[in-house]
């Protein structure tokens, strides 16, 4: 039985953040909205935790972090996943290379990989670590493992890499294994690169020979030169609260019903069976929109 929350927005998808341990330092990173987690979840539970969302009919989850592919265990956990759940995973593509075709024989259906500039030195300034070619040799192993369609997720920084729109459209244009992603900036910790991306969306819809309403979010997909660009605006967007479809799992192991609040959590570290599931129905009982 699907959950569903006060406001008749019905819980489809989980989002798992597997660890706070990164190889990068992002300028931007609002670390899936955790604060300070001192520990990683075990597999274990993990494994619990998806067998009771694939119970209440959830049909996808989403590993994120910190990096995922830091844990030693993340093809087991891939496995773990029931069957009746798609699996997917966001990662910054530097480690991806090497398990690529691991996580595929495993069970992951696809990856978003994070790429904030084709240029190295940019990359490396926005990152704190020169490794755009890793991601690069990433990007070819998902595509050669058919962890497809890939998202890269790109987000725009004002006075950064606003620059760079028209190379990322170039980048995924006609490869219909890519996605361009362009992300709306969170304002966490008192960003100073937060840039309004209406303008931009606007100028592609002006752009576009076809525009797409997605389900989720009410997101558009704009088809333009034989690229696909979907625009993320999580910030003061009335629309992206309205449908949103998730409950996250944070990487020491709270349910957490909204990415932007730090105040609802619960608790479910080593918690089975009857007990979890009623936890997850606080959880979803605890989901507000936070722009309304």
């Amino acid at each position: 039985m699907l959950l569903e929350d006060s406001c008749g927005r019905k819980v489809t998808n989980i989002r798992i953040s597997l660890t706070p341990v990164c190889n990068l330092r992002c300028t931007y990173c609002h670390a899936e909205g955790e604060v300070a987690p001192k520990e990683q979840i075990r597999a274990d539970d993990i494994a619990e935790i998806l067998r009771i969302a694939a119970g209440f009919d959830m049909t996808s989850v989403k590993f994120t972090g910190g990096e995922p592919t830091l844990r030693q265990d993340l093809v087991d956990i891939v496995a773990s996943v029931p069957e009746s759940m798609e699996s997917s995973m966001t990662t910054n593509g530097t480690l991806l290379a090497p398990v690529a075709q691991d996580l595929r024989d495993a069970g992951l259906s696809r990856v978003n990989i994070s790429l904030d500039s084709l240029r190295p030195d940019r990359y490396e300034a926005i990152t704190g670590k020169p490794y755009l070619e890793r991601v690069l040799a990433g990007i070819d192993a998902a595509i050669d493992a058919e962890l497809t369609p890939i998202k890269l997720n790109v987000v725009i920084l004002r006075g950064i890499n606003e620059d760079e729109v028209d190379d990322f459209i170039a980048f995924v244009r006609n490869n219909r294994n890519l996605i361009l992603q362009l992300i709306e900036l969170m304002e966490f910790g008192g960003q100073t690169h937060h840039s309004d991306v209406s303008a931009l969306e606007k100028d592609l819809a002006l752009r576009s020979k076809v525009i797409i309403t997605r389900r989720m979010h009410h997101r558009k997909k704009y088809c333009l030169d034989g690229s696909e660009i979907e625009v993320v605006r999580p910030m003061h967007n009335t629309e992206f609260c309205s449908h949103c479809n998730r409950l996250r799992v944070t990487s020491d192991g709270f349910l957490k019903p909204c990415l932007l609040r730090h105040d609802n959590h619960v608790d479910i570290r080593g918690k089975r069976g009857d007990e979890l599931a009623a936890l997850f129905r606080k959880a979803v009982s605890r989901r507000k929109p936070y722009f309304s």
